[in-house]
């Protein structure tokens, strides 16, 4: 299954016809001008006006077509035809040669290529949309970066809306998943003001921590946490990311369709080669689930080989990566992190004259207006046939 496409899920919708479809959920807002204004954001404003559900329907589940059925019923002239038609949905990050984001291009200045071969795009929205976010933070740092990631961290909730919900996880070799995902802002704020990075010398155990998902838990269903004690060496590449990425996506994967899905990933970038699940494998689960990955390097991140995991997340996923050696740079870049991943250009499109015996396909957006960096997925997995 990918993009929520559930027939099931499209029966209970009772959606009929591409018309009714286009006319009931997007018309008014297929092309909506640059004056319009964007969606705020965070504490002390309004918070974003998000997309409304039934536009938030559309973008995340297959499309039923009706048709006449004449030709298989001529006495019934009112009898239709469903057929599943596969429905691709690109979220689109679009950044001027500066990096600001640029939020005033149309429908008509985007083009969409699946292996190769261009596509016509049949929906498009710039309307945020709220957050689904796993924050993952690396529990194995440097002392120094420790505390300064430590200190930054109540920051990272005045990028999150009442729209939004969170869930926070440290990881090394385990990941520890700090109670539930949360709308309430003022809980994910005394979450993290309690949260206490490792800082155990090597040899020295930590205390009892809540242990997250296991590892070869099936996907979507995470192990019940419980109370543990684990000894970490605190190696300074004794940590699994791949790993953490992984559980983090099944902890996302089965979240309320419509909602933009993130893995917050704050990170040294160094990784152990003592991964269970591999980078291929990890991605294969983030693109089926349509989750990208935000990465915040810390530590000299972009300085060390260790950066290139986190840039290949990012890359593959349609996220970005960041870098910051301070604390207030830290925590500007939360705020840049939600800002980006909830004001995304949303295309769609059905595929056309490609090979649908192929499970994967890849995805090349351009824009037509010059100088413009864009930020979409590499590709994904089509649903699997029932």
């Amino acid at each position: 299954m990918y993009n929520g496409l559930d027939p099931l899920y499209c029966t209970r919708a009772r959606i009929d016809g591409m018309q009714d479809f286009r006319r009931g959920m997007f018309a008014p807002n297929v092309e909506r001008r640059a004056e319009k204004p964007r969606a705020s954001r965070g504490k002390g404003t309004d918070g974003p006006r998000m997309v409304s559900p039934r536009k938030i329907l559309a973008l995340g589940m297959a499309t039923w077509l009706t048709a006449p059925a004449g030709a298989l019923q001529q006495d019934d002239p009112h009898a239709r035809i469903r057929t599943i038609v596969e429905l691709v949905v690109v979220p689109v990050t679009v950044k001027d040669s500066s990096g600001k984001l640029v939020l005033d291009l149309h429908q008509n200045e985007f083009r969409v290529l699946e292996d190769g071969i261009e596509q016509q795009i049949t929906l498009f929205s710039v309307d945020p949309f709220p957050l689904s976010a796993v924050i993952l933070l690396d529990n194995n740092l440097k002392l120094k970066t420790s505390e300064q990631v430590e200190s930054s961290l109540p920051a990272i909730a005045g990028g999150f809306s009442e729209f939004d919900e969170a869930l926070i996880c440290r990881f090394d070799t385990q990941v520890r998943q700090r109670g539930d995902f949360t709308s309430d802002n003022d809980r994910l704020l005394t979450q993290l003001k309690r949260m206490d990075l490792d800082k155990s010398f090597p040899g020295q155990g930590s205390g009892p921590m809540t242990a997250g998902p296991r590892i070869n838990a099936g996907a979507g269903t995470p192990s019940v946490p419980s109370r543990t004690t684990i000894t970490l060496t605190n190696r300074r590449d004794d940590k699994n990311i791949d790993d953490a990425v992984y559980i983090a996506g099944q902890l996302l994967q089965n979240r309320e369709r419509g909602r933009r899905k993130i893995i917050f990933l704050v990170s040294d970038g160094r990784n152990s080669r003592s991964n269970v699940n591999s980078f291929s494998n990890t991605i294969k689960l983030l693109l089926s689930a349509d989750i990208s990955v935000y990465a915040i390097g810390v530590g000299g991140a972009d300085l060390n080989l260790g950066a290139s995991v986190l840039q290949k997340y990012a890359r593959a996923t349609g996220g970005d990566v960041f870098y910051a050696a301070r604390r207030a740079e830290l925590e500007n870049l939360y705020s840049a992190v939600t800002e980006e991943a909830r004001n995304q250009y949303t295309l769609a499109y059905v595929p056309q004259e490609t090979d649908r015996s192929q499970d994967y396909h890849t995805i090349e957006v351009r824009a037509r207006r010059p100088s413009l960096t864009l930020l979409a997925r590499d590709g994904y997995y089509a649903p699997t046939k029932r």
